[in-house]
């Protein structure tokens, strides 16, 4: 069932463009009497003119919404420069109802273009049914059409233009939620290495549970790949570092680790490099995003480790790829375990826990209960250490000073982090970053 229509008045002839309440009011009429479409809102872009800019873009529709007081009570016109600054607006309308399945009606010759931008702003969390809107010069024959077949693709530099479009406005949005903060460990040598923790603030993701540095984009969370890129650009300039030389672990919740240069793993939860200004990511929204750096061999490292992949080692798989790699010494390598969830949160079933308690029985609190409380930090430092990692040089929230701390419980402070456990299926996603300075 269609839960929106959006109806497309942005690039009319210039012969419509006085004429715009008439084409607009025909075209309501047309949805309300001739079309089997009932949806609870109706969005209409329109082209944002000069004179219209002192005008409420509600106001200066109004005359086109005569006689139509159904329609007019959950219609909203949104007039912009251009077609990416009205679609996320509209974006940001259906987010805010929780709406996903949209009929489009435009003119057959902005079809594949709005396809393009549809692309890029939304995910396949939502649903597009399109329809075409054929007008003519006098505004008085308005004619809504089934669903056509697919069109041709745009040019590559039509597409390319649109990208540019939408990455200008993205760009242009004031950040969210205050200014880009990133933590950083003191085990870590600065003079070496570029490092940081992310959290959840200085982006422009504007969904609750995504606002505002998310730096995930998937098919079932509403963010899109051009916002992430966004925030991914806000953070590189705050950090100083290449976001053209970014290279995130492709998760798996397994041990597989990439080594930079060689051939690619299709998925991988390490990655390691001894290449300068490349910079190594690993997500976490709950799962311990674990940084790697060793300041003689001049390598580095990320894992992204959940409590499957601390199971099966992806930490040690990690240090083990540096070693055989770079030639590192396991007692030269510092690991920092970023912000994740706690034991006062993380619960798993008793199944899994049992694996954790063979770990170490400090690992599982109620170990008896359904659901016991998991430490898979605790379980992270044990098989580091098994494996030759330095008690010192290993950084969690074990540390004396509480000031230093930057393994915060990302369950435990929604203001600062994301965390799956906590917010749903729709959650954001805080990085750890490492690459090699000059």
């Amino acid at each position: 069932m269609v839960e929106a229509v959006l109806i497309d008045l942005f690039s009319l002839p210039a012969n419509l463009q006085n004429n715009i309440q008439g084409l607009l009011h025909n075209t309501l009429e047309t949805i309300e009497k001739c079309s089997s479409i009932h949806a609870p809102c109706v969005y209409v872009m329109c082209c944002q003119k000069q004179e219209t800019e002192r005008k409420g873009e509600q106001e200066f529709l109004l005359p086109a919404l005569r006689g139509l007081q159904s329609l007019k009570r959950r219609l909203e016109v949104v007039c912009a420069r251009t077609t990416a600054a009205a679609l996320y607006t509209i974006k940001q309308r259906l987010d805010e109802k929780d709406l996903s399945i949209i009929k489009v009606i435009l003119p057959t010759s902005r079809k594949d273009l709005m396809k393009v931008y549809i692309d890029h702003l939304f995910t396949a969390v939502y649903q597009f049914e399109f329809e075409d809107l054929h007008v003519v010069s006098d505004c008085e024959n308005l004619q809504i059409s089934e669903p056509q077949h697919e069109g041709q693709t745009l040019p590559s530099q039509d597409v390319a233009l649109i990208r540019s479009e939408i990455q200008m406005y993205l760009e242009s949005l004031p950040s969210l939620k205050g200014e880009l903060t990133i933590l950083r460990s003191s085990l870590i040598p600065d003079d070496i290495f570029l490092h940081g923790f992310t959290t959840r603030t200085g982006g422009i993701s504007y969904i609750p549970t995504l606002s505002s540095c998310n730096l995930f984009s998937s098919s079932k969370r509403r963010d899109p790949q051009v916002v992430v890129e966004e925030n991914l650009r806000r953070l590189a300039n705050a950090a100083g570092f290449n976001p053209e030389a970014f290279h995130r672990v492709k998760i798996d919740h397994a041990n597989a680790v990439c080594i930079m240069g060689k051939t690619e793993p299709d998925n991988y939860d390490g990655i390691v490099t001894n290449q300068k200004r490349v910079t190594l990511a690993a997500p976490g929204a709950d799962c311990i995003p674990v940084l790697f750096a060793d300041p003689v061999r001049k390598a580095c490292g990320a894992a992204h480790s959940g409590w499957k992949g601390t199971l099966l080692g992806v930490s040690m798989a990690t240090v083990n790829a540096m070693v055989s790699e770079y030639g590192c010494n396991v007692k030269d390598i510092l690991v920092v375990l970023g912000p994740s969830v706690g034991p006062c949160c993380y619960k798993l079933p008793h199944e899994s826990a049992k694996e954790f308690h063979r770990i170490d029985p400090k690992c599982v609190r109620l170990f008896d209960s359904a659901s016991p409380y998991i430490d898979i930090r605790r379980a992270t430092r044990i098989l580091l250490e098994r494996g030759g990692i330095l008690p010192e040089n290993i950084q969690d929230d074990s540390i004396t000073d509480q000031n230093q701390n930057i393994t915060f419980c990302t369950a435990c402070h929604p203001d600062k982090f994301y965390s799956h456990f906590r917010d749903g299926t729709n959650f954001g996603t805080q990085i750890g970053f490492i690459s090699i300075k000059d």
